[in-house]
C-alpha cells in the first residue's frame, strides 16, 4: 500500500463510514464513522510520500513505532494516541491494514475490541467462561458475542481464544484452533489439566 486511493478505499471498507475533506486544503482527506463524525483515518502528502494517521492503543504505540522506521508519532496530532504511516513502501500492506483496523476499532470502541482484549487479560494456566469474558468486556449479556469473536479471531498468536471454555468447562468443537484436539493441546501447553474435554474450572477458572 502506496497511494492515497489505496489507503481510502482500505478505510471506507468498513461499516458506516464517509471521506471528508474538512479543510480548505484538500491535501487532507479524511474517513470518519457516520454517527460520531470521529475520524479513524487522515491521509495527505508530506515529503513526497502519501501519509495516515491512525489512533492507536497506547500499549501499541511503541511497538509499532519500534518494528518499523516509517511509523512516527501522530504528525499534528496527539502523539500518544495517534501515529503517522509513511506510505514509502517499506511496511507490509498487512501490517499497514492492521493498523488502520485497530484504529477504528479504537474510534467506534466495538464489542468485539473489548472482547479481544478481556481475552489477552487470561492468565497463562487459567481459563475464562464465555460468560465471564462478556462480564469483563463489559456486558455480561454478550455470551454469544464472545463466542463469535473468538471464532473470528484474526491475531491467535496474541488473543489466547483457547482459554475460553463454556459455562461446565467443557471445550469448543473439534472445528476450532486449527483442527480435532488443538483447544486440549494448548491447553495443556499451559499446563492446564482436561479430563473428558473438560476442564475443572474450581481449580483453574478465574
Amino acid at each position: 500500500m502506496t497511494t492515497r486511493e489505496e489507503a481510502l478505499e482500505f478505510g471506507l471498507s468498513f461499516p458506516n463510514t464517509y471521506q471528508d475533506a474538512p479543510f480548505h486544503d484538500t491535501n487532507w482527506q479524511l474517513v470518519r464513522v457516520k454517527k460520531s463524525k470521529k475520524a479513524f483515518l487522515w491521509t495527505y502528502e508530506r515529503d513526497g510520500y502519501i501519509n495516515i494517521n491512525v489512533k492507536v492503543d497506547p500499549e501499541w504505540r511503541e511497538f509499532w513505532r519500534k518494528a518499523f522506521k516509517s511509523v512516527i508519532p501522530g504528525w499534528h496530532q496527539n502523539k500518544e494516541h495517534w501515529n503517522t504511516i509513511i506510505l514509502d513502501g517499506s511496511i507490509p500492506e498487512d501490517d499497514i491494514k492492521r493498523m488502520i483496523s485497530e484504529s477504528y476499532d479504537i474510534v467506534t470502541d466495538s464489542p468485539t475490541r473489548r472482547i479481544y482484549e478481556a481475552v489477552k487479560k487470561i492468565p497463562k494456566g487459567k481459563v475464562a467462561t464465555y460468560a465471564k469474558v462478556a462480564e469483563m468486556a463489559g456486558n455480561p449479556k454478550m455470551c454469544r458475542a464472545v463466542g463469535n469473536a473468538l471464532h473470528k479471531n484474526p491475531y491467535p498468536d496474541e488473543i489466547p481464544c483457547y482459554r475460553v471454555v463454556n459455562s461446565k468447562g467443557e471445550l469448543s468443537g473439534e472445528f476450532a484452533f486449527g483442527g480435532p484436539g488443538r483447544q486440549q493441546i494448548l491447553l495443556e501447553e499451559d499446563d492446564i489439566e482436561v479430563v473428558n474435554g473438560r476442564v475443572d474450572l474450581e481449580k483453574y477458572g478465574i
